[in-house]
């Protein structure tokens, strides 16, 4: 017979590679997407300004409906709405691969980002209420983001290999039996929800300001540079979004059982995360899309040379993720974020200057490997400083509060670096591109620094307290969980 402490053991291990899993899926579609990008714009129909849209579709809808997915896996359950997200996400990559407009992969995209927005703070929420915060969480943590590198690592490879033997739609239907397949391993795995907390109400109120404030707010960024900053759609968009979200705070004052409750804006940790989480993406998220830009129309690389190349990449990020926790074990999230940001801007600027019209590919490979390393750095102590000091009962929505401003920081990041490499150019291909390639990677690495400051104002671990309306101390006691 084996003993109980093998058998939570083992049973904590299995819902550990589950969420990596699920995370690996995640960032495996992120990363095959943007290898198969030319290809899917030459056969579905994208001219070169709305291509970006199979991309931000995904992020408008993911960051507009965080909020809602946070909530729901506090209220309905982690295991309910982990396997209802992958479900989700199964079915609409199905749906992508049978698109054949592009007003039908974009809509499709955007029930995957939907799929996202309540895959994320469900597979966080797991992770924060199994394992107790510190050591054990800050590995489970970086376990979680090695997942998300494995992906970014076979989405590359993948993607070149699918795209170039079997065409841009096998970049979607291989999610189909991968994300249906964790479902029903979920079933196994995760431990059966407990019924619902009575007296706890869903605000269905602040969840359609919010997802449609947010939503709308996305929505104008990403789709400023191409109809104008200036035009109806965007500033009307823009407003609309600002005026649901002032409703959104209005009404999480007022009511009893708010989706996001304003106490959690006490927590100084979760606040700093969520300015660092909306630079990163902004600069370090942008990356794939200028170096798939880079090697294939610039470079003439192929699909299957696009995917080999960012392999290195993904690697090192993975290495970037193990280092990050042991990084948080001696120094902190405050050092380690630091630490990450630095090592990134500085590859960003290394890749930028790297890139020419006839230089070789190892040339690139110092700004690859420095960029990569700040990333797995800096992603793995975001998400531990988000969830730090975080009551059991909050950490879906805590999560999904980080995770937002992260999508939004996305779409901004984006919109705004694609402004700047767009600028003056007149062709689509060619060696024309490099010095807008070039200043959108200068830029980044200077907005970088900007998260340098934010994470500054994180509290070193021997002086951090416990942040008003929230609990540590209930966490940092808390058995894991048996499986």
């Amino acid at each position: 017979m084996s003993s109980p402490s093998w058998r939570c053991t083992a049973g904590t291990g299995l819902l550990l590679a589950l969420v990596a899993f699920a995370q690996c899926i995640s960032t495996l579609d992120y990363n095959i997407v943007y290898v198969a990008l030319p290809e899917i714009g030459r056969a579905v129909g994208f001219d070169a300004q709305n291509l970006q849209w199979v991309v931000s579709a995904y992020a408008v809808a993911f960051g507009g409906f965080l909020l809602l997915g946070g909530r729901a896996a506090d209220l309905l359950g982690h295991r309910r709405m982990f396997t209802t997200a992958l479900i989700l996400y199964g079915l609409s990559s199905l749906a992508g691969g049978l698109a054949s407009a592009p007003g039908l992969l974009v809509a499709a995209r955007a029930v995957q980002g939907l799929g996202g927005a309540l895959l994320l703070p469900a597979t966080l929420s797991l992770i924060t209420t199994t394992y107790t915060e510190g050591a054990q969480r800050n590995r489970a943590l970086a376990v979680w983001s090695g997942g998300g590198a494995v992906g970014l690592a076979l989405g590359s490879l993948l993607g070149g290999i699918l795209t170039n033997y079997f065409g841009w739609e096998a970049v979607f239907y291989v999610n189909v039996p991968l994300a249906l397949g964790a479902a029903a391993a979920a079933f196994a795995v995760i431990p059966a929800d407990a019924p619902r907390e009575r007296g706890r109400s869903f605000d269905l109120t602040g969840a359609l300001t919010a997802t449609i404030g947010i939503t709308a707010l996305v929505y104008a960024v990403v789709q400023g540079p191409e109809a104008g900053w200036g035009s109806a759609e965007t500033v009307i968009a823009f407003l609309g979004g600002v005026l649901f979200i002032g409703l959104f705070l209005l009404i999480e004052a007022r009511t009893e059982h708010p989706l996001m409750p304003l106490s959690l804006f006490r927590n100084r940790s979760l606040v700093a995360a969520m300015g660092v989480a909306f630079v990163f993406m902004g600069t370090f998220g942008a990356q794939y899309y200028f170096f798939t830009v880079y090697l294939q129309n610039v470079r003439g690389f192929g699909a299957m040379a696009t995917g080999l190349a960012f392999i290195p990449s993904a690697l090192v990020a993975m290495v970037g993720t193990k280092l990050s926790e042991k990084l948080l074990g001696m120094a902190g999230p405050r050092t380690t974020i630091v630490t990450g940001l630095l090592v990134g801007a500085a590859g960003m600027a290394v890749l930028a200057l790297a890139m020419s019209p006839t230089g070789g590919y190892p040339a690139l490979l110092p700004g690859v490997v420095l960029l990569s390393l700040g990333q797995g750095l800096a992603w793995t102590a975001m998400f531990a400083a988000a969830t730090s000091g975080v009551d059991a009962r909050h950490q879906g929505i805590a999560s999904a509060v980080a995770s937002t401003t992260q999508q939004i920081g996305s779409a901004v990041g984006l919109a705004a670096l694609i402004a700047i490499a767009n600028s003056g150019v007149h062709t689509g291909i060619g060696p024309d591109l490099l010095p807008g390639l070039r200043a959108a990677g200068f830029t980044a690495a200077a907005l970088t620094l900007l998260g340098v400051g934010i994470a500054l104002t994180l509290r070193s671990p021997a002086s951090t307290p416990a942040a008003p309306g929230v609990n540590t101390t209930t966490q940092q006691k808390e058995p894991i969980h048996s499986a």
